[in-house]
């Protein structure tokens, strides 16, 4: 290359970088923005936040989200392991509290969606549409009629697992107990597919996730997990996973964890893991419900110091699933507001255009950095609800 025409090249980068943020802001702006997995309800229950106004921490309100272009979150109804039986399911039934308290009080800004449909419609009222999810199956107490009750209180996803085993699925990050699903558990699958509830395999053993598959008649999402081929965590996919979750029709929603996408994080983020799924308070209300908010009160702490990743390691995790999986097989599940680390140039919601911008850069089509946006996932969701 002569000198004239290295800085040319060298010239033309800026103006790229410009172009793309300004594609980004466009797209940001049009699509609808589906986000799998955010934590943001245990702030809504624990601090009382008011979502409706930006907030001066955590990384999720409405305004963040508009500013972002997320505008369907899936609101995770997560309930600590260490909550057992009954006290599983009273948590649970506080958290969907909480939000029914949000959609009542704000009707003009956020409204409950429990099909693709209601997705659609919510945003093109240029409002927020809040899908509701379960983090663990614990939470439905090894009852079938629990899980149903939950799905007519317009819950439309669940987690077989979290940081611990429960009686019927292994998670990746306990000990093998049943060498996956248990019969009960087939159970569970099926009839989350045959109720329309979305199973989400985020946290399952890589057994479970393979008998998952199996077992389920519809595609099934990992919620908020990234790739184990760049970050060694046994809560991330490994490659042969991401190609089953494809052929199943599901979607991977990349993780912004930096104990999930950086390697450097990733040891501080099993030491963190080991601790949490060990804890085990007293189980009544009044001190499980202590313990938990310390916990929140010590991981929102974290975050306003905690780095340990880039948004380059997001977006590499969003490109290598998409060079294993296909382009039709990758959402967001950003993990906001239940991580005690942020990406840096990745804070919070609002910054979701220089992922699009990032992936705009990496040479993506804006109708891939669509599908990618939450385009797979209304796919998905019309698949396993059925509306």
């Amino acid at each position: 290359m002569t000198r004239w025409l290295r800085i040319l090249f060298l010239s033309a980068i800026p103006c790229f970088a410009q172009d793309a943020q300004a594609r980004a802001r466009k797209i940001q702006s049009e699509v609808i923005g589906i986000d799998t997995h955010i934590d943001t309800a245990q702030r809504i229950l624990i601090e009382g936040v008011d979502i409706t106004r930006r907030l001066p921490d955590g990384q999720v309100d409405i305004p963040r989200l508009r500013e972002g272009g997320m505008r369907a979150p899936f609101f995770s109804l997560w309930v600590p392991v260490y909550y057992h039986g009954a006290e599983a399911v009273r948590r649970t039934l506080d958290l969907r509290d909480a939000m029914q308290a949000v959609f009542d009080a704000h009707p003009d800004q956020i409204e409950l969606a429990v099909s693709a449909a209601d997705v659609e419609r919510i945003t093109g009222a240029r409002k927020i549409a809040a899908v509701l999810a379960l983090e663990g199956g614990h939470q439905i107490d090894d009852d079938l009629r629990v899980l149903r009750m939950y799905y007519r209180l317009g819950i439309r996803a669940m987690t077989l697992t979290h940081f611990r085993n429960n009686h019927w699925a292994d998670s990746s990050t306990d000990k093998p107990l049943h060498k996956g699903l248990t019969d009960f558990g087939r159970q569970v699958v099926r009839e989350m597919n045959r109720i329309g509830m979305i199973v989400d395999i985020s946290h399952v053993a890589d057994s479970t996730f393979y008998q998952t598959l199996e077992v389920s008649s519809k595609p099934v999402i990992a919620s908020h997990s990234s790739c184990r081929a760049l970050t060694n965590m046994p809560r991330n996919m490994t490659d042969d996973m991401l190609r089953a979750l494809a052929k199943n029709g599901g979607v991977v929603g990349i993780n912004f964890y930096p104990g999930f996408i950086n390697s450097t994080s990733a040891q501080a983020s099993k030491k963190r893991i080991s601790a949490q799924a060990a804890a085990q308070p007293a189980q009544n209300a009044k001190a499980l419900d202590a313990f938990a908010a310390r916990e929140h009160a010590a991981d929102v702490e974290a975050a306003k110091k905690g780095r340990g990743a880039t948004l380059a390691d997001a977006i590499a995790h969003i490109d290598h699933a998409v060079k294993v999986a296909g382009v039709d097989h990758v959402g967001i599940g950003s993990d906001w507001d239940g991580i005690d680390k942020v990406p840096v140039g990745l804070e919070d919601v609002s910054k979701m255009t220089a992922v699009t911008a990032g992936l705009l850069e990496r040479g993506y089509s804006e109708q891939d950095v669509r599908k990618i946006m939450g385009g797979n996932m209304l796919r998905v969701m019309r698949a396993a609800i059925g509306k």
